[in-house]
């Protein structure tokens, strides 16, 4: 449950090894967020976070091995993660970003990324969900990103993937209304990480850090969707109604 000043006190990451992972999970921990597990398909890379973490403040940092792509673990493995505790917050940061230039023409790399972001997002949020309706409480952070707001042409199978994501987890926000599980997505432009590192950065490019600190700021005020940087909205917005003739000829 949330502490008495509405911090949530028990977190799960999925993708534990990314940069906006990390730095959400550590701004949840100044935030007084005191257990923790951290799932990742090698767990024993973050054995550095584990540590960081218990010197902010966390009592109960926990390791776990998951595997996105690996579908028919997800049931099992919620269930390992559930045993011990109630969850206030499972914060879904895994995916993939792929090679735009061979997955727009190799089927086979085009499937890999969408098997991993939108099959294994589905997958392991279905039994995430049950266990969270179970308890009468909790709520769900999803990365999502621009990219799918209007998927543009330079790495349209990624778009797609994300707004795949972000649909699947707007409809289940609208369909959980009421249960007392909450669904907030979340809409990064382009954030320097080692995901992104070696592209050219974009107009209003964001840090990890940044990106938690929106996110730590929609919790506190129950949004559905926060974008990061904030006015990036905009843009997006009227990207989203360019007619689609004038959308082809931008060099994006």
């Amino acid at each position: 449950m949330k502490d008495a000043l509405g911090s949530v006190q028990s977190v799960l990451v999925l993708g534990g090894g990314s940069d906006i992972a990390r730095a959400t999970v550590k701004a949840l921990v100044a935030d007084r967020a005191r257990t923790v597990t951290l799932a990742a398909r090698r767990p024993e890379r973050l054995d550095d976070l584990a540590l960081e973490l218990k010197e902010a403040g966390a009592t109960d940092v926990r390791l776990l091995t998951f595997d996105a792509d690996d579908l028919d673990s997800h049931p099992a493995f919620v269930a390992d993660a559930f045993a011990a505790r109630d969850i206030d917050l499972v914060l879904l940061a895994f995916g993939v970003l792929g090679d735009a230039d061979r997955t727009r023409v190799d089927r086979r790399a085009t499937l890999d990324l969408l098997h991993t972001n939108v099959m294994g997002s589905v997958s392991v949020l279905m039994p995430v969900v049950e266990r969270l309706k179970a308890q009468g409480h909790g709520t769900i952070v999803v990365l999502s990103s621009v990219a799918g707001e209007r998927v543009r042409k330079s790495n349209f199978p990624y778009g797609a993937s994300k707004a795949a994501v972000d649909g699947f987890c707007s409809g289940l926000a609208d369909f959980l209304q009421g249960s007392g599980v909450h669904v907030m997505v979340v809409r990064p432009g382009f954030v320097d990480t080692k995901m992104t590192a070696g592209m050219d950065r974009k107009p209003m490019s964001t840090t990890p850090e940044k990106v938690a600190d929106v996110i730590v700021a929609g919790l506190r005020k129950g949004s559905d969707t926060v974008w990061a940087p904030p006015p990036i909205r905009w843009v997006f917005a009227a990207l989203r109604h360019l007619p689609r003739a004038l959308f082809r000829r931008l060099d994006l």
